[in-house]
């Protein structure tokens, strides 16, 4: 029978029944060791038993009760991530796109306060900050832009880890008011942006009034050792977006402030009908609990450089890999080139894995793996390179 979906991708041939941890079983009975966590959502793996709990106990007392009213789980939930965070307040939406959206709008607000008419904001190359059209016009990927135009206009493209270039920006475009990255460009490859350039980055926004926006919606929540990535390297910024491993699977997008940038929003010039709902919100605080509880964070930051050292060693002197990098759970694999067809030979040999900018690639394990399962998720991706031409 032809399915009725849209065809807006190209899925692999298998069908997930249930899963168990860091392990996903098909239809068939077959049992997959899940090294992407659905693109790094599943922070507590599959079936967590907290978050099965809370999202029961809640859909048994409510839903849905819109943002009309008080959500007592939403307050509870964004008086802990802020305070995770570092951050002074939150905006729920459902998606990391969502969240973007809200960062966007935020810093065009901030402009205009300023008598701005036209406000920019500075993205990267190379960065994918969703698939809406303002998030996608500040992606820096021509190939996903294709066929959408015409595009979101206010943004300024640098190139990554190029401070120079981030000054000569600053200086010369007097409507700038914001600055948007993401610590680790996950789409496009695993790409680690330096310490000393974000460093940079906040002295250059503290400098000339634009507010630092972190888009950590792939790194936040555990995933590279640190709640957000850029507390382990220093970093304050005036806005974090974040999604993905919040939920585990329930969909939910955060946008946070801190400072004047907090004040910004004001009633009316934001929403989201489903934003912030009891049962997303119940999920998002079993994974706070959980990572917490359980030092995931500790986890991710362990078996991240234990999976990279096995890695290393097995794939030392193999000459089509070029580099292995990132940090805590969130690492890529760059080979020599184009890997796509890995993808369908790790599910042939029961690894779930990715590629990202092409050539790389992109693990992302569940915050739960242990020891045992990181060797044997390393020493597989390693034996699927060994046998790539």
């Amino acid at each position: 029978m032809m399915s009725a979906l849209m065809q807006t991708y190209a899925r692999l041939p298998v069908t997930f029944s249930h899963g168990e941890g860091v392990y996903l079983f098909d239809t068939e009975g077959r049992r997959y060791l899940d090294g992407i966590s659905g693109i790094g959502v599943n922070a507590l793996g599959h079936a967590h038993p907290a978050v099965t709990a809370a999202i029961t106990q809640q859909a048994d007392k409510l839903v849905h009760s819109s943002n009309l009213y008080r959500i007592s789980t939403q307050e509870t939930l964004a008086n802990s991530l802020t305070k995770l965070a570092g951050m002074d307040n939150v905006f729920f939406g459902n998606s990391g796109a969502e969240a973007n959206e809200a960062a966007i709008k935020l810093a065009r607000l901030h402009g205009h306060d300023q008598g701005i008419k036209q406000p920019a904001i500075v993205v990267l190359e190379g960065a994918f900050h969703g698939r809406t059209l303002a998030t996608l016009s500040a992606t820096g990927n021509r190939k996903i832009q294709a066929g959408f135009e015409p595009l979101v206009g206010g943004f300024i493209r640098a190139p990554a880890n190029d401070i120079e270039a981030l000054r000569q920006i600053a200086n010369n475009n007097p409507d700038v008011v914001a600055f948007l990255a993401e610590p680790i460009q996950g789409e496009s490859g695993v790409n680690v942006l330096d310490t000393d350039y974000l460093l940079a980055a906040r002295e250059i926004c503290s400098a000339h009034n634009w507010l630092l926006m972190l888009d950590e919606v792939q790194t936040g929540n555990g995933r590279t050792g640190s709640p957000f990535a850029c507390q382990g390297v220093g970093l304050q910024a005036d806005v974090i977006t974040t999604a993905k491993g919040l939920g585990n699977g329930v969909p939910i997008g955060a946008c946070m402030a801190r400072g004047h940038a907090a004040s910004i929003l004001g009633a009316g010039q934001h929403g989201s009908t489903f934003g912030g709902n009891p049962l997303a919100c119940a999920a998002g605080l079993a994974v706070l609990d959980t990572i917490a509880k359980d030092s995931l964070c500790a986890n991710a930051a362990n078996m991240g450089e234990l999976i990279k050292d096995v890695l290393q060693a097995e794939l030392r002197d193999n000459h089509r890999v070029r580099d292995i990098r990132g940090r805590g759970l969130m690492i890529g694999i760059q080979l020599h080139r184009d890997c796509g067809e890995l993808v369908a030979q790790g599910l042939d040999a029961g690894l779930l894995i990715n590629v990202a900018g092409g050539s790389t690639v992109r693990l992302l394990p569940p915050l739960v793996i242990n020891e045992q399962e990181s060797r044997e998720l390393a020493a597989g991706v390693a034996a699927l390179i060994r046998n790539f031409n």
